[in-house]
């Protein structure tokens, strides 16, 4: 039961250390919760954040425990309409790879710029659990 407790806790710390859509996300687990919380008195009432500082200046002095019932809460929550937040960012590449993006994602019947965010979110990905491997291996 504890263990159950503290990973739900973690799910949401993680949406709180995010960017603003995972801020949302929170938000949203947050609202879901008021409403079952005005039918158990057990609970202090979450209060309302102007921006996501205040809110996480809040979380980090206050229990959640206090103000959630974890027990209630939902598993791995999917909030399909939400999309991750996005920046414009420009590089310069040789026009050969250009060029060799281009026809790997014409045969993959994808944009190139989408074929390059996936390249580069699996590379992310391979790296980060290359020195994970390593920080447990020491």
């Amino acid at each position: 039961m504890y263990w159950d407790e503290v990973t739900q806790v973690d799910h949401y710390s993680w949406y709180l250390q995010s960017e603003t859509t995972n801020y949302a996300s929170f938000q949203l687990g947050i609202r879901a919760g008021r409403k079952e919380r005005s039918m158990n008195s057990k609970h202090k009432t979450v209060p309302t954040f102007s921006n996501e500082d205040e809110e996480r200046e809040f979380w980090a002095t206050h229990d959640s425990s206090e103000y959630l019932d974890w027990n209630t809460a939902e598993r791995n929550p999917t909030f399909s309409r939400l999309k991750p937040s996005t920046r414009t960012v420009s590089i310069r590449l040789p026009e050969s790879l250009i060029a060799s993006l281009k026809t790997l994602a014409n045969k993959r019947d994808v944009p190139y710029q989408s074929l390059v965010k996936i390249f580069l979110a699996e590379r992310v990905r391979e790296e980060t659990a290359q020195q994970h491997l390593q920080q447990e291996s020491e």
